[in-house]
């Protein structure tokens, strides 16, 4: 029995986040597939600029300037999707921001303001998305989370706080779904470091330039494998190997990882570059400028990921797996043998 179901050209889509990022690349990859797509974030500019690359792919595309802090908003949005393009098949919620600082120097106001777009942004677009799917009783939600929603690290309290409340939130609301047999299907997406324009725009405390933990990934690799887990029916997604160590290591040795983290986790997040003093953030307001998908980090980042490919081919990869264990085994009877004539 096949587990997925086949991706609809024509089907709607919601992005969040979709001005740049990874929402950006999301909503482009949808985009590229013939879906009509619901573009939410605070810059309006940004998200026509969107609106045209799916439009030159053919797709359609519906600028919606939104605040996923403000629950209205949201819902507003929600409402004009059906309104102008139809029923609502995949709502993907990825708008996040982030304080990068030791937790002693994050203010009460922006810890607040990185938990309200980052967790409650999510639950907001969950909710609107939920109103819309279950009179039908069909439809997908992908919440892009982080490995950090497992093993957290320092200076990004605030965000690890938000990426592990997610889980907690999308795990509990699977429940209820599967217990009212809902066709709904609900899905995360745990992403590892990934370049983005965010390590330019967001608040930072720090001396040195903010940076994603290497290894870094293109932000087209997690485009591609939120579409994915939109059509098919997995509960959760690891995306690429780092995010799967970290994740399994920390049920292991979470006490080595802390003492790691404490050791390198300040320097592995900072380039040798001295901050802007006058820097400008996102975290209050949208920053102008022409920014996209992709950040200042290219030239290290990985475009693709073998363990998101045999997380595509399961069956495929067991019986790889199967046979380099039956040759290994095969190979070290055959020398057993030899060693006892």
């Amino acid at each position: 029995m096949r587990e997925e179901s086949a991706e609809r050209p024509g089907e709607v889509v919601v992005v969040t986040g979709a001005g740049a990022g990874v929402g950006r690349a999301t909503a482009m990859e949808f985009g590229r597939r013939g879906a009509s797509v619901g573009l939410i974030a605070r810059d309006r500019d940004r998200l026509e600029q969107a609106a045209a690359d799916i439009r030159r792919f053919g797709g359609r595309a519906l600028v919606l300037p939104a605040d996923v802090a403000n629950q209205e908003q949201v819902q507003a949005a929600a409402a004009e999707v059906e309104k102008k393009l139809g029923p609502i098949d995949v709502w993907v919620n990825d708008a996040m921001v982030t304080v990068f600082s030791e937790f002693v120097d994050v203010s009460p106001a922006e810890f607040k303001r990185a938990t309200e777009v980052t967790y409650l942004g999510t639950v907001w677009g969950t909710m609107a998305a939920l109103k819309c799917m279950i009179p039908r009783d069909k439809g997908c939600i992908v919440q892009v989370g982080s490995a950090l929603a497992y093993r957290s690290i320092p200076l990004q309290s605030a965000y690890c706080g938000a990426k592990a409340a997610i889980r907690g939130f999308t795990d509990s609301l699977r429940t209820e779904l599967l217990h009212h047999k809902s066709k709904i299907h609900l899905t995360m997406v745990q992403l590892p470091a990934i370049n983005t324009p965010q390590f330019d725009w967001c608040r930072t405390h720090l001396p040195r330039h903010p940076q994603p933990v290497p290894p870094i990934f293109d932000p087209g690799v997690p485009a591609r494998a939120i579409v994915w887990a939109a059509h098919h029916h997995r509960r959760e997604l690891y995306l690429g190997l780092p995010t799967l160590i970290a994740i399994e290591a920390n049920k292991i040795i979470p006490g080595l990882l802390d003492r790691y983290l404490a050791r390198t986790g300040f320097a592995s997040q900072q380039t040798s570059e001295k901050v802007d003093p006058h820097r400008a953030d996102n975290l209050f307001e949208p920053v102008r400028g022409d920014f996209d998908a992709r950040g200042n980090f290219d030239a290290q980042a990985w475009h693709g990921s073998v363990q998101f490919w045999l997380t595509r081919h399961r069956l495929l990869a067991g019986l790889l797996l199967s046979g380099v264990l039956g040759f290994a085994a095969a190979s070290k009877f055959q020398s057993n043998r030899q060693r006892l004539r």
